[in-house]
C-alpha cells in the first residue's frame, strides 16, 4: 500500500486582509481627510433635529401628490424624452468614430492620444455645468439641453467604446488583414463582431442616462421636465412637485424596462 501524499503545507498565520505599508498610509490619509471634511461642515445634533422637523413639514405639504396642470406636466415629460433621444443619437454619431480613433491597438499614437484628449475634455465637466454654458450660448430651451447631453455622451461612450476595442483579440484582425481586405472590411468583419453586444449595452445605458440627465439639466433652463420641477419649487407647490417626481420615476422605469427588453432580444 502506497503511503498517501503528504498534504501541502499551509503558511502559518495567514492574513486575508493584509495590507502593505503604502496601503496603510493611504487609509490613514483618507481617514484624516474624512475627519477634516466632517469638522468643516459643523455637524451637530441640534441641526439634525431641526432638519428632521423641517423635513416632516416638507413631506406633509407634498402629500397627497397632484398632477395638474396636466398640459405643463405632459409637455415637460415629452420635451425631456425628445432631449434624451436626440442627444443619444447625436452622441453616438460623434462618439463612435472618436472612440475608434482613440483605440491604441488600431490607430497611430498621435491619433489615439488626440482623440483621447477630446474625450477627456468632454468627460471633465458635469452635464449641468455644460448645460449652463450652452444656455448662455444658445439661450434657454431644449437646444441647450441637447448640446449639453451630447457632449456628455461623447465623453461616456467614446471612452467605453475605445476601451472595448482595445480589449478585443487581434487574431481575427490579423486573419482578415492577411486576405488583403481594406480597413473598412477589417472593422466590419473583425472588430464589430467582437464588440457588438457590448456596444448594444452602451447604447441602452446611454439612453437611460440621458433620460435621467434630461430632467437635471432642465433645472438650469436647458428644457425638459426639470424646468417644470424648478418652477413648481419656486411657487411652493410641493404637492405638484411630488406629482412631477412620480412621473419622472415612472418615465425612468419605462426606460429601464425597454433597456432590459433590448438586451434580451440581442442576447438570444
Amino acid at each position: 500500500m502506497e503511503p498517501s501524499a503528504s498534504p501541502r503545507a499551509l503558511p502559518g498565520h495567514v492574513r486575508p486582509f493584509a495590507m502593505s505599508r503604502a496601503e496603510r498610509i493611504g487609509w490613514i490619509v483618507f481617514a484624516v481627510l474624512a475627519a477634516w471634511a466632517a469638522s468643516r461642515i459643523d455637524p451637530s445634533w441640534a441641526r439634525f433635529v431641526t432638519g428632521l422637523a423641517n423635513a416632516e413639514r416638507f413631506f406633509d405639504r407634498m402629500l397627497p401628490p397632484i398632477f395638474t396642470p396636466e398640459r405643463e406636466l405632459v409637455r415637460g415629460l415629452a420635451e425631456s424624452l425628445q432631449i434624451a433621444v436626440l442627444a443619444t443619437a447625436l452622441g453616438l454619431a460623434l462618439s463612435l468614430p472618436l472612440g475608434l480613433l482613440a483605440a491604441r491597438n488600431l490607430m497611430p499614437g498621435w491619433v489615439s492620444w488626440s482623440a483621447r484628449f477630446v474625450i477627456t475634455v468632454c468627460r471633465t465637466f458635469h452635464p449641468v455645468i455644460v448645460a449652463i454654458v450652452f444656455v448662455k450660448a444658445v439661450g434657454f430651451g431644449a437646444l441647450a439641453g441637447i448640446f449639453a447631453l451630447t457632449v456628455a455622451s461623447i465623453g461616456f461612450v467614446g471612452k467605453l467604446f475605445a476601451e472595448a476595442i482595445e480589449e478585443i483579440s487581434m487574431k481575427p484582425i490579423e486573419a482578415v488583414r492577411a486576405t488583403g481586405a481594406s480597413f473598412a472590411n477589417v472593422l466590419l468583419f473583425a472588430v464589430v463582431p467582437q464588440v457588438l453586444y457590448r456596444f448594444i449595452g452602451f447604447i441602452a445605458y446611454l439612453a437611460d442616462s440621458n433620460l435621467r440627465n434630461s430632467a437635471i439639466v432642465g433645472l438650469v433652463g436647458a428644457g425638459g421636465i426639470g424646468g417644470t420641477l424648478f418652477a413648481a419649487f419656486q411657487r411652493f407647490d410641493y404637492d405638484y412637485v411630488l406629482g412631477i417626481l412620480l412621473c419622472i420615476i415612472g418615465l425612468i422605469m419605462v426606460g429601464e424596462a425597454l433597456q432590459l427588453a433590448v438586451k434580451k432580444v440581442f442576447r438570444q
